[in-house]
């Protein structure tokens, strides 16, 4: 019997175990991985290649043969955020079984954890289009999918109670937004309770 149909069950079937990844996709990810802390605590255009380098413990070579543009390099750190955070919320609408009100919830106090993390500095979608004006460049484009991604969940999420006004989804989204500038500029522990609250309001669940 071969392993793929040695159980008939593949959710309960043991997964196969994570592959290494190549040298050079390594090496890759770990210039994304210390871009990344630096990206988000200091600024996307305050940030040198020079500083990525030292921080990566790489030799300028392996670097532009990797990345041969520092804003190449900041479309891979905004586009494994933005895989990142639609794991999330992916898996939050799972646990709550289409439950909107338990979504909400999950994604709410998400943020507020986020918010309260040290060195938040708030949404890097937000922040990276702050310094990237023009909507054609690259870095604007991984943000505008994302963001354009975000919005359709939320359209599906409230379509799930019958409601199917873009305009709701769009204030959620707006809800969103603010959390993540509040958990920054104002109180970050009440991020979570507050947004919940906003967003139960908007799409009529209040409690």
């Amino acid at each position: 019997m071969t392993k793929e149909n040695s159980d008939p069950n593949p959710a309960t079937a043991p997964a196969d175990p994570p592959q290494p990844l190549g040298r050079g996709a390594a090496t890759k990810e770990r210039i994304v991985d210390a871009a990344a802390d630096l990206f988000y605590a200091q600024g996307l255009r305050a940030v040198s290649a020079d500083k990525i380098i030292e921080r990566a413990g790489i030799t300028k070579v392996t670097f532009y043969r990797h990345f041969p543009a520092k804003d190449d390099l900041i479309v891979a750190y905004l586009e494994r955020r933005a895989a990142w955070e639609r794991m999330v919320i992916l898996a939050a609408s799972e646990t709550a079984h289409g439950d909107v009100d338990e979504t909400l919830r999950l994604v709410s106090y998400g943020i507020g954890q986020e918010a309260c993390s040290p060195g938040f500095r708030g949404c890097p979608f937000i922040n990276a289009a702050a310094e990237y004006a023009d909507a054609e460049h690259p870095v604007r484009k991984v943000v505008d999918a994302h963001r354009t991604w975000f919005l359709s969940m939320l359209n599906k999420l409230t379509a799930s109670i019958g409601i199917h006004d873009p305009a709701v989804a769009d204030e959620l989204m707006m809800l969103r937004d603010g959390a993540m500038v509040t958990g920054y500029l104002g109180d970050a522990k009440k991020v979570g309770a507050a947004l919940l609250s906003a967003s139960r309001a908007v799409v009529g669940l209040e409690r």
